[in-house]
């Protein structure tokens, strides 16, 4: 498993939008979605909006490889599923700080959909 160098970290990170592609059963990418994306340490992650309803994590929860896009990041990924309550704690604060300046009726279903946390691990 490769990691993330440091421009990329801060790149993604920086950016307010992620580009999500998850790949599909018959090999092709799903279109390219865009999402939040929040940084905890040396890793990134991702929720659905929708939460379990999300088309775009329901492919990316039975393939969990994809391609993203952001801040002039261009990578394959793997999606690791997360239910390390700990780490969902960081991520729902990262969540707020990032996005707060949306407001809660955005910001409010991130937090509530903890149980489609994915970590973004780059091949």
């Amino acid at each position: 498993m490769t990691t993330w160098t440091s421009d990329e970290l801060n790149r993604i990170a920086g950016a307010d939008e992620l580009e999500m592609a998850p790949l599909r059963r018959d090999g092709t990418l799903r279109g390219p979605v865009p999402i939040w994306v929040v940084r905890d340490g040396d890793d990134l992650y991702v929720r659905s909006f929708r939460g379990t309803d999300g088309a775009w994590w329901r492919t990316a929860r039975t393939s969990h490889e994809g391609h993203i896009r952001s801040g002039g990041v261009d990578k394959r990924v793997t999606f690791v599923e997360v239910a390390d309550s700990q780490v969902n704690d960081r991520i729902d604060t990262a969540y707020r700080t990032k996005y707060d300046r949306f407001g809660g009726a955005y910001v409010d279903p991130m937090v509530a959909a903890r149980s489609t946390t994915l970590r973004l691990v780059p091949q």
